[in-house]
């Protein structure tokens, strides 16, 4: 039988030393790099003429684009090694967990490879995310009702 002490040292022997602090200054830096690029491209829509809401829009759809496209020449995974979760939170996270499964799955074909494992890891968010949107909708058309 062994201590809860000795448990307890070789837990922390075993266990990996994680770099909390240099891992959000990358997940920071690079978020913020994703975000400030984000905006760089709607000001640029801007300039060319295109209305500030539609270049929102726009905006997200290049993200979206260069994201799934980096994902696709196994760029972008390289950057969330380094990067961590400065790559999952913004809209590009979103698109590579779509595009990730996509091109793993797409050997086993259309049906049962791509279009059954395409929205395997981003399914659940995109399901709580209407159901909470559902509800969040009926919460305020009943308070505004009552």
């Amino acid at each position: 039988m062994v201590s809860k002490k000795e448990y307890e040292k070789m837990y922390k022997k075993a266990s990996p030393h994680t770099k909390s602090l240099k891992n959000c200054t990358y997940a920071f830096f690079v978020g913020g790099t994703i975000c400030t690029l984000g905006e760089f491209i709607k000001q640029l829509y801007i300039t060319l003429g295109i209305a500030e809401k539609s270049s929102a829009i726009l905006t997200s759809v290049t993200l979206i684009f260069i994201s799934a496209v980096l994902t696709g020449f196994g760029i972008y995974h390289s950057i969330a090694k380094y990067a961590g979760a400065g790559t999952l939170v913004p809209i590009t996270g979103f698109a590579n967990s779509v595009v990730s499964p996509a091109i793993e799955f797409k050997t086993e074909g259309f049906v049962t490879g791509l279009g059954a494992k395409i929205f395997i890891i981003c399914g659940p968010v995109i399901l709580y995310g209407t159901l909470a949107s559902v509800v969040y909708g009926l919460i305020y058309w009943l308070t505004k009702v009552f």
